[in-house]
């Protein structure tokens, strides 16, 4: 695997300094992610293994909206560990803004991964994104923008029923 060059700073300083979480190892800081994920690939290098990285939200009755953003490190057929990070933003968001909100964050999410794991030889190929739109529901008319979006951005994406870390992880959190 090469290795992937971070140029996004901004999205970087986004969501520095806040905390991560998870419920095998607690709150960690994102040095402490990196090494975490390190060690669980290297317990078993022989496996497969799938980067995710997904967003929920939840508003909160007009007074501003909870995004999860999620970091997972599947295992494929042996489960897996993953990272949490809550951001609350107090802006009101209409259902188009806040899905393009999830999906930004996760993009950003996505950079700050590669940037962490980039010397480990991780790439944008290795990254998939996970977003909380599907076939049925109201968000089913933006499927074409924001799949575009992710994969004009150069990262494979999943929607529902197949978008477990932000359908099912990060949902959990918001």
């Amino acid at each position: 695997m090469s290795g992937f060059l971070f140029a996004n700073t901004r999205l970087f300083c986004y969501h520095t300094g806040r905390m991560f979480h998870s419920p095998t190892h607690g709150a960690l800081e994102l040095p402490q992610v990196r090494e975490r994920i390190l060690l669980f690939l290297a317990e078993e290098p022989e496996r497969k293994y799938q980067l995710v990285v997904g967003t929920d939200s939840q508003p909160h009755n007009g007074s501003g909206v909870d995004f999860v953003t999620t970091i997972v490190i599947h295992r494929i057929g042996y489960g897996g560990i993953y990272f949490w990070q809550r951001v609350v933003n107090k802006k009101k968001y209409v259902l188009r803004q806040r899905m393009y909100e999830e999906e930004t964050m996760s993009l950003a999410m996505a950079e700050i991964v590669l940037a962490l794991l980039h010397k480990d030889g991780v790439t944008k190929y290795d990254v998939e994104i996970h977003v909380d739109i599907g076939q049925f529901g109201k968000t089913r008319e933006m499927i074409t923008e924001i799949v575009g979006m992710i994969r004009g951005s150069g990262y494979a994406v999943k929607i529902k029923p197949e978008s477990y870390a932000a359908s099912k992880i990060a949902d959990r959190y918001t």
